[in-house]
């Protein structure tokens, strides 16, 4: 048992160092391709371009922690809720936080009848969401399992590490749009382009030291416009390969952060019964007619972006998201080859096909549920040994 557990330890923390060194390697080119426009404000040498992509690399987290966690609640209508409005959920959440030795995370609620529960990192002690289908179908033993599942992703970081992993490749596949909260979208084409302008312009004064020639002179220009073809492909290029690493790296850590937080859930309050009957009751009665991760995917083959609250269904308990699918929608995802309705892994969390995905939108999921029934196997092994336990103690 301790060697399996330290064997699992190391495969997750060797996926989790290889994914954030992904991320270092997106800051590093991007500082390299950006260091001739900034020469004449940045040291000179390597230690101008290091300065430069530490900056890039704390302003991707920070962008990470802050914006992610935002447009994650706000896609599926998440509202944060004080102690008046749901003061029982806001008891059990705080009382299990002390057992756990833990903070006490924030609280938000979905309204909708679709039973799920998700964490959020983006705070110190981060959020926990659920639904009010949740609140409405389990008793309290099975709302505290599913609660302390939750409040485990947040002590072990699980929420904050797969944020910090998935957000390169929901940049490329334009499930994020950071320019969008400075208002970019909402100027008109003119506006976007005398922005643009101005954003070029400024990079040319920046950059006039070191490119040849007088400033404004043909050579000047032209070097300069090859560097801002250099940047917008070379960059793209460099986020592109970086994300994708990162996709299946996060599939892997996703997996074991599953199992991780299960042991933990069942551990804090000591039933692991009590979890494992919860998640088979919700899989086999609440499972909507259509997998989320799989609409998300056919939206993206049809030229639509899956959004922010595709990657909510993927931090969820189970991997479908808050709400379930109309017959729109449905339909719509039948004619897209790259989905599939729910069925004998889909209610699991089993394998996507993403292989035009890759080709076609990048739509891949950054995180990826192991089968429910892996789950309940190793949550009944903990049950089995805790009856074990339990009799040898008797025994003697």
């Amino acid at each position: 048992m301790v060697s399996r557990t330290r064997s699992r330890t190391l495969r997750v923390a060797a996926t989790l160092g290889a994914a954030l060194a992904a991320t270092a390697v997106v800051a590093v080119g991007l500082a390299a391709l950006l260091r001739p426009w900034l020469a004449s404000i940045l040291p000179s040498g390597l230690l101008g371009t290091g300065l430069l992509a530490a900056g890039l690399g704390l302003g991707l987290v920070a962008v990470q922690l802050r914006y992610v966690r935002r447009e994650l609640l706000a896609s599926v209508d998440a509202r944060i809720v004080d102690r008046e409005a749901f003061p029982d959920l806001h008891a059990r959440v705080t009382r299990l936080a002390g057992t756990a030795d833990a903070p006490v995370p924030d609280v938000a609620v979905v309204d909708s009848p679709v039973p799920n529960s998700c964490s959020v990192a983006g705070t110190a002690s981060g959020t926990v969401v659920v639904s009010t289908g949740l609140l409405d179908r389990l008793d309290d033993d099975a709302l505290d399992a599913v609660l302390a599942h939750e409040l485990a992703h947040l002590r072990n970081r699980d929420a904050a590490v797969l944020t910090l992993a998935s957000f390169l490749p929901a940049v490329v596949a334009g499930d994020y749009s950071p320019l969008s909260d400075l208002g970019v979208d909402d100027l008109s084409v003119g506006g976007q382009w005398l922005l643009g302008g101005l954003v070029l312009a400024v990079g040319y004064l920046l950059a006039v030291p070191s490119l040849p020639g007088a400033a404004g002179s043909a050579a000047s220009l032209g070097a300069f416009a090859a560097a801002v073809v250099g940047v917008v492909v070379l960059g793209g290029v460099v986020v592109g390969v970086a994300a994708t690493a990162t996709v299946y790296l996060a599939r892997e850590l996703s997996r074991e952060r599953e199992f991780a937080a299960d042991r933990a859930a069942a551990q804090l309050t000591g039933s692991p019964a009590t979890l494992a009957s919860t998640l088979q009751t919700l899989t086999a009665e609440t499972a909507p007619a259509q997998d989320a991760r799989r609409r998300a995917s056919s939206d993206a083959v049809g030229g639509r972006s899956p959004g922010p609250s595709s990657h909510v269904s993927e931090l969820c308990l189970l991997p479908y998201g808050f709400h379930e699918a109309s017959g729109d929608e449905t339909d719509g995802a039948a004619e897209g080859d790259a989905s599939e309705t729910v069925g004998d892994d889909g209610a699991n969390g089993g394998p996507v096909q993403v292989g035009e995905d890759l080709l076609d939108s990048f739509a891949l999921e950054t995180r990826a549920h192991p089968p429910v029934e892996q789950r309940l196997a190793a949550l009944r092994d903990m049950t089995e040994r805790q009856a074990r336990n339990t009799a040898a103690v008797d025994a003697d």
